[in-house]
């Protein structure tokens, strides 16, 4: 009977993994998918146009007895507003800017070695019984520096519990957990956040056109986050996965993968590289603290004194490419990693050609979602949605709870962060603002769906090379056993991440970020 109940139970789970992985290959390339968006949106502008479609206006700001009617872009004014803008759309697209920045220093910590060096010490120092908690800290960290987290942390995380004499895939899933699933924690500001701040802004001005969302709107939700996610993968990690895998065989891994699996600690000259770095980074944020901490600091409103829209909040992005820059510079100096301005520049080229296809599909988001402003259909969208809320009564803080499950849901088939938030914001952002709450609360709400299925979806870009990875120690791994093995993490995240959100910002009243507010004024 057990076995009959094993077998149906394995038979349902492989059919709904079969069913993630049809699904997410039904849906084309995220480029292709915002293109198609794009002239959607221009089709059922044309219709809506000619039927008169028009919703009220129940915006703040809106005059009473005002609409807001869909505006066709299917005629000649439209050709014309979309041809007059359709490079205006891609350079003034916020998250383009704030996010290349952002990468040409990162992107100078990474290459001179220094992000590696880091996450090296200080995963190998941990105390022995502490190296799981060490690796999905770690792990969270690294969602700083973008993808290095993936490239750097997950393999070596195997090597090291295979040092230890520990499950190598024990290690990588423990790291794989802290770098993806807890892709919305960490204790910085990283490329991430003005990506999605970009987003949630152009979103939030369908409803308010002067409203601004900063990069570090969700800083203080993603730092209690962080501990969170420590604690709940570590504990996964040492209950359930570890004794599900069992004790390691070699006999399962690839030849001569286990020959590789050693580990390298710093050497003296980068041991001495990395106390420069720190010491440049320690300088740079006692700099940025003096422009700030004081009442009169240079980055503070000069209106109003407050950080409140004030330029630090503004120019968060200087600073991460200032943070990162510098340390890197330092690091490579002192290791010879970079010996000059041209391996500097060098550096920051070569970050900037992992880019292009991020670049080519942030220009097909920003024309669908200047398109879905132009032609009011979020607004419509928005205010029908808010109105559909209402009326069943679904607008206490338990809205969250299918919002966040939805956004787990897509993530699922469309795997990109950027991507995914750049279809639902316009709708979702708009809607749930017109119900009293406000972009930055929303946003959070979004990352924490978005964050917690990345670990058991196909369709997650790493997802092939963390595969790549874990099959070196067994050459007979699948993408099945692979999702089977993360899955815990992610019905524990959900689970303890919902209800850190809810105790946070409603139980507790704290804001999710610096100078944000949990409210929006609906009326």
């Amino acid at each position: 009977m057990t076995d009959t109940v094993a077998g149906e139970t394995r038979g349902w789970f492989r059919r709904f993994l079969d069913t993630v992985e049809w699904l997410g290959n039904l849906l084309p390339h995220p480029v292709t998918l915002f293109a198609i968006l794009c002239l959607l949106v221009v089709l059922v502008s044309g219709l809506a146009g000619a039927v008169g479609l028009s919703v009220p206006d129940v915006r703040p700001t809106a005059d009473e007895g005002a609409r807001i009617a869909a505006v066709s872009l299917l005629n000649a004014e439209g050709l014309r507003m979309v041809v007059s803008n359709l490079v205006t759309n891609f350079t003034n697209f916020v998250p383009l800017g704030t996010v290349l920045v952002a990468m040409l220093g990162v992107g100078v910590a990474d290459r001179s070695g220094l992000l590696s060096a880091l996450v090296r010490t200080l995963v190998m120092r941990a105390p022995r019984h502490l190296v799981t908690v060490a690796v999905v800290f770690a792990g969270v960290l690294s969602n700083t520096a973008s993808e290095m987290g993936y490239v750097v942390l997950v393999p070596l995380a195997g090597v090291i519990f295979y040092s230890l004499g520990r499950h190598p895939l024990a290690g990588m899933a423990a790291a794989f957990a802290g770098v993806s699933g807890g892709y919305s924690a960490n204790l910085l500001i990283g490329t991430v956040d003005p990506l999605l701040a970009g987003i949630t802004e152009a979103a939030a001005r369908l409803i308010d056109p002067e409203y601004e969302v900063h990069a570090a709107v969700n800083w203080y939700f993603m730092i209690i986050s962080t501990f969170l996610i420590t604690i709940v993968g570590s504990l996964v990690s040492t209950f359930i996965v570890e004794p599900k895998l069992g004790k390691y065989d070699p006999e399962m891994a690839q030849e001569g993968a286990l020959s590789e699996a050693k580990l390298e600690p710093l050497n003296p000259t980068e041991r001495k590289a990395l106390l420069w770095a720190g010491i440049s980074a320690l300088v740079i944020a006692l700099l940025v603290a003096s422009t700030v901490v004081p009442e009169s600091g240079m980055l503070r409103n000069p209106e109003t004194g407050d950080i409140l829209r004030s330029p630090f909040l503004r120019g968060i992005v200087a600073i991460i490419f200032v943070f990162f820059l510098v340390p890197g510079v330092v690091y490579g100096k002192v290791t010879g990693t970079i010996n000059s301005d041209r391996d500097l520049i060098k550096a920051m080229a070569d970050t900037m050609g992992t880019l292009g296809l991020y670049i080519v599909l942030v220009f097909f988001a920003a024309q669908f979602v200047a398109f879905f402003g132009w032609t009011n259909l979020g607004a419509i969208v928005a205010v029908t949605g808010a109105q559909t809320l209402q009326a069943i009564g679904l607008t206490g803080p338990l809205v969250f709870v299918p919002f966040i499950m939805m956004c787990s849901f897509i993530n699922l088939m469309l795997g990109s962060a950027s991507a995914q938030w750049a279809v639902t914001a316009p709708i979702f952002v708009p809607m749930l603002m017109l119900t009293g709450y406000s972009p930055e609360v929303i946003q959070a709400a979004y990352r924490i769906g978005d964050s917690t299925t990345n670990i058991i979806t196909p369709m997650m870009s790493y997802f092939g090379l963390i595969l790549a990875f874990a099959t070196r120690y067994n050459r007979n791994l699948g993408i099945g056993t692979l999702i089977a093995t993360m899955l815990p993490y992610s019905i524990c995240f959900w689970l303890c991440w919902v209800a850190l959100f809810f105790l946070w910002v409603f139980g507790l009243g704290m804001p999710v970020g610096p100078a944000t507010a949990t409210y929006y004024p609906s009326g």
